[in-house]
C-alpha cells in the first residue's frame, strides 16, 4: 500500500470543493482540535491504528468505521491508503451530514450511513461488499455490556478470517488502583488545560458552532431527540472488551497501545 502525500490530498479536495464542503472541512479541523484536548497523543493513537491496518489490508480493501462521527479516523484512512474505501456508520445525524460535506472530495471512496449500533439488525444497513477490517475511535465506551458483546459477535461474523478490528478509546474504570486513577485524571486535566490555552473549543462550544450554519445544522433537533435518554457511560474495562472479542470469534485480542486510561485494542479473526 502506498501512502499519498497529505498536501496532494488537500489540493485534490480544494479543486472539487463547494462552499459547504470548505466550511465543513473547517469544522472538522476544529473538531479535531476539540477532541485532541480530551485525548493526549491523539495523533499517535491514530498512527498506531493506521500502522496496524497497513500490515493486514490490501489496496482494494473496504474498512468499516464504527461510530465514525464527522469522519476524523475515516479521513486519515483515506489519506494514508490511496485506493482503500471506507464505510462509516453513526447515529448522530448532524455529524454524519457534516462528514458527508467534509469528505466530499474523496468521492465514492467513502460512504457514511445512518446506523444505530444498539439495533440488533444494524449490519443490514451495510452495503453488500466484503469488509476487510473494522475500526472505531472514542465512541464504543458508551455502549452497555450486552450491546457491546452483541456488536463484537456481529463483527466476528462480518469479518473474514484474518480480518482485524481496532478500537481506540478511553476505557475508564474503577478497579481499585488509586495511583493509576490519580495519574490518569491528572493527564486528562493537563490535556484539557493545554487545549484551552491553545484555543480549542469545549464539546458544548463546538456543537454550538456547528449548529450556526451549514446544511448539517438542520439536524440539531433530531440529534437532541435521539440522544435525550442516553444511558451513562458503563465504564467497561479493557479486559471486558478483550474477553467479549474472543467470545465473538476473534482468536487474537489484546492491548496494542496504552497511555494511562487511553487504549488501542486489537483483535484478529
Amino acid at each position: 500500500l502506498r501512502a499519498r502525500p497529505l498536501a496532494d490530498e488537500h489540493r485534490k479536495f480544494r479543486m472539487n470543493a463547494t462552499a459547504d464542503s470548505v466550511r465543513a472541512q473547517t469544522l472538522l479541523r476544529t473538531w479535531d482540535s476539540q477532541q485532541t484536548a480530551y485525548i493526549t497523543d491523539r495523533e499517535a493513537r491514530f498512527e498506531i491504528v493506521l500502522d496496524a491496518l497497513a500490515a493486514v489490508i490490501e489496496s482494494d480493501s473496504v474498512v468499516l468505521d464504527l461510530a465514525c462521527g464527522p469522519g476524523s479516523l475515516t479521513e486519515r484512512i483515506l489519506q494514508r491508503f490511496e485506493s482503500v474505501r471506507v464505510v462509516g456508520v453513526d447515529y448522530d445525524p448532524l455529524l454524519l451530514e457534516l462528514g458527508r460535506h467534509a469528505l466530499a472530495g474523496y468521492g465514492d471512496r467513502v460512504t457514511l450511513l445512518d446506523v444505530d449500533l444498539t439495533d440488533p439488525d444494524w449490519t443490514a444497513a451495510l452495503p453488500h461488499t466484503e469488509i476487510s477490517a473494522a475500526v472505531s475511535s472514542t465512541a464504543l465506551h458508551w455502549l452497555s455490556a450486552p450491546v457491546l458483546t452483541g456488536l463484537y459477535q456481529d463483527l466476528g461474523g462480518l469479518l473474514p478470517v484474518g480480518g482485524v478490528f481496532l478500537n481506540a478509546d478511553h476505557l475508564r474504570f474503577d478497579d481499585g488502583r488509586r495511583l493509576f486513577s490519580l495519574l490518569s485524571d491528572a493527564d486528562d486535566r493537563r490535556s484539557q488545560e493545554r487545549g484551552r490555552t491553545e484555543g480549542s473549543l469545549t464539546w458544548n462550544e463546538w456543537f454550538t458552532a456547528a449548529t450556526e450554519q451549514g446544511p448539517w445544522a438542520k439536524y440539531a433537533d433530531e440529534r437532541t431527540r435521539r440522544f435525550a435518554n442516553r444511558p451513562p457511560n458503563p465504564d467497561l474495562s479493557p479486559d471486558f472488551h478483550i474477553g467479549a472479542l474472543r467470545i465473538g470469534g476473534f482468536g487474537e485480542a489484546g492491548t496494542l497501545w496504552q497511555l494511562y486510561d487511553d487504549y488501542v485494542i486489537l483483535a484478529q479473526k
